[in-house]
């Protein structure tokens, strides 16, 4: 599943892989969780989260990898250390494996993108 057609996060997550559906279950309630005032929505066909309706955060199930986008140009410099051993893009890091996902790393990087509006990519 590349981009997905459902109207809402439930519905994206109903469509996964099995075998991932738990993975990304988890990433949504940490974004959930981390990402207070933020509405979560259905963009490009992924869960997106916005503040003030623009999105600085979003997952998919990509068709080798699970992508985690981290659309915050301040926050990917204020972590570049850590992030250099990922599997990395532009704005997107990429897990191969469910197994594999850094949810501490994640879980830091939504705080950061919470605590304050920055520069997006």
């Amino acid at each position: 599943m590349v981009q997905s057609k459902a109207n809402d996060v439930d519905g994206y997550l109903a469509e996964v892989p099995a075998g991932r559906r738990d993975a990304l279950t988890r990433l949504r309630q940490l974004c959930r969780a981390e990402l207070e005032g933020f509405d979560e929505v259905m963009a490009y066909g992924m869960p997106v989260y916005e503040r003030d309706g623009t999105a600085e955060i979003a997952f998919a199930s990509q068709k080798q990898y699970i992508s985690f986008y981290l659309m915050r140009s301040d926050v990917r410099e204020a972590f570049e250390e850590r992030l250099a051993a990922q599997d990395m893009g532009k704005g997107c890091l990429r897990f191969r494996r469910p197994d594999g996902i850094d949810f501490d790393l994640l879980q830091e990087l939504l705080r950061a993108t919470a605590a304050r509006p920055g520069t997006i990519c």
